[in-house]
């Protein structure tokens, strides 16, 4: 193994990163080895812990560190209320608000067929499992304002119609502060397709 194999090895496997190209890998690779002594160690050993020491919570199928995780176990002002996202990051975005008061669902990703993303490979089932008991009275879908998310949001409310759970999704248009002018075709489209009475 040459001097610089490892080196080599070490960019190779940061441009595998989504976002992170060879030129940002090669940059990030020579910024560990100007760093503070036991830099690079203290990040491998924070990677190594990415998989030892998470887990998916059973209730809400997020993913952290406890089981079940700590938005679940919090008192929440609106428990009748179960916003489904695709992500677990999408639950930090929420939380930023503070405008929600009820659990979370994270589905790990949206319906993709060509993904190989299938129904049967997101965490809907576990979403079944939970409204059995008859507390919750209102699913409100949250899912990316695409392809799949739309096909995901569609499928899942089908799912749910026949349970009787009014089923909801976040109103789609033109971001606050945008001006028209600057807006695109489908932002405008959905701004008029979910337009509400004042």
């Amino acid at each position: 193994m040459s001097q610089s194999e490892p080196i080599r090895q070490a960019i190779q496997q940061l441009s595998r990163l989504p976002g992170i190209g060879e030129k940002t890998a090669t940059r990030l690779v020579y910024w560990l080895l100007r760093a503070p002594e036991g830099t690079p160690a203290q990040l491998a050993t924070a990677l190594h812990g990415l998989s030892e020491g998470l887990k998916e919570c059973s209730s809400c199928c997020n993913i952290g560190g406890d089981d079940p995780c700590r938005y679940c176990l919090r008192n929440c002002s609106e428990p009748t209320l179960v916003l489904v996202v695709e992500h677990p990051q999408d639950i930090l975005a929420f939380e930023r608000t503070g405008e929600f008061g009820g659990r979370y669902h994270v589905l790990h990703g949206a319906i993709s067929p060509l993904d190989g993303i299938t129904p049967d490979t997101l965490r809907i089932r576990a979403l079944l499992e939970r409204l059995r008991d008859g507390v919750v009275q209102e699913v409100i879908i949250a899912t990316d304002p695409d392809v799949e998310g739309d096909a995901t949001a569609l499928y899942l409310a089908r799912l749910l119609q026949p349970i009787g759970i009014k089923t909801t999704r976040l109103a789609h248009g033109i971001s606050v502060g945008t001006e028209i002018e600057y807006a695109d075709a489908v932002s405008l489209s959905r701004a008029l397709q979910y337009r509400r009475e004042i």
